[in-house]
């Protein structure tokens, strides 16, 4: 399928430049004249309504400084965005009011820094290409605008210590991670629960759980495991996902304590990538 056959594709493409747009400061008129582009085609591109050409996509990379971003982007809106057992879920995960996850390994998606998601997607196996990677990296970073609506959904998070301590992408990576996780806990926007090492054995040791609420559909659960993925939607098992993520949190620090033991961890990342820096 081509690129102008996929509206959506085409709105995900603009969200992406108008938020690297914003992080550089940049009005669309100012974009406009660095990039020799109108602002209005500009404005047409972020809204969804235009597909900008390979030289209008150099330029967006040359001037935001995106590494070729937005060329690699381009011809890789089409096609399958997500794992096939995620895809159901991620419909979902856009309708809930309220989620709840356990992470046992890795950070959520929905909570992932650009760097530490580039560094998960491309260390899959087999290898993906650049362009592959980030058609997965684009998909992952657009799940994260949901947490833009402060009041809606609301989210908690348990994370295993080992989360924290899994160095993904070397310590300047981590540290940048571990503190956006810290920042939207003390913005209030998500809760965050750590389950420390000294819990030892617990009710979620199988595997990632997402519990969603809604405001019009029953609660469900989504389970996962390696290249693999169930949505759980009957009542009695949704009720024992519940029951064993809230057995699980009973064993976790509190809020505070989590975001201090966040706070910690990632200044010992900071230390370390300092010493990397200057042996």
């Amino acid at each position: 399928m081509a690129i102008e056959d996929n509206p959506q594709a085409r709105v995900k493409y603009g969200e992406e430049l108008r938020r690297r747009r914003e992080a550089a400061g940049l009005t669309q008129e100012e974009l406009s004249q660095l990039a020799v582009m109108s602002r209005t085609h500009i404005a047409h591109i972020e809204a969804g309504r235009r597909r900008p050409d390979i030289d209008d996509a150099r330029r967006l990379d040359q001037v935001l400084d995106t590494g070729g971003f937005f060329v690699r982007f381009l011809p890789t809106l089409d096609g399958k965005k997500v794992a096939e057992h995620f895809a159901e879920a991620l419909e979902f995960e856009g309708k809930a009011t309220t989620i709840k996850e356990y992470a046992p390994k890795l950070v959520p998606g929905i909570l992932q820094t650009e760097a530490y998601a580039r560094e998960i997607l491309s260390s899959g196996y087999p290898p993906k290409t650049d362009e592959e990677r980030d058609k997965l990296l684009v998909t992952r970073l657009q799940r994260a605008r949901i947490l833009d609506n402060f009041h809606s959904p609301r989210v908690w998070t348990l994370f295993d210590e080992a989360v924290l301590r899994r160095a993904v992408g070397g310590p300047a990576v981590m540290c940048e991670q571990l503190r956006h996780i810290v920042a939207l806990g003390e913005s209030r926007r998500i809760g965050v629960h750590v389950l420390p090492f000294s819990a030892g054995a617990h009710s979620l040791l199988e595997g990632f759980l997402s519990l969603m609420w809604f405001e019009d559909l029953p609660p469900i659960a989504y389970a996962e495991g390696l290249k693999s993925g169930r949505l759980l939607e009957l009542p009695s098992v949704v009720r024992q996902c519940q029951e064993l993520y809230d057995h699980a949190l009973g064993d976790a620090l509190s809020h505070r304590k989590s975001l201090d033991l966040l706070r910690t961890v990632a200044e010992d990342y900071e230390h370390e990538a300092q010493r990397a820096h200057h042996p």
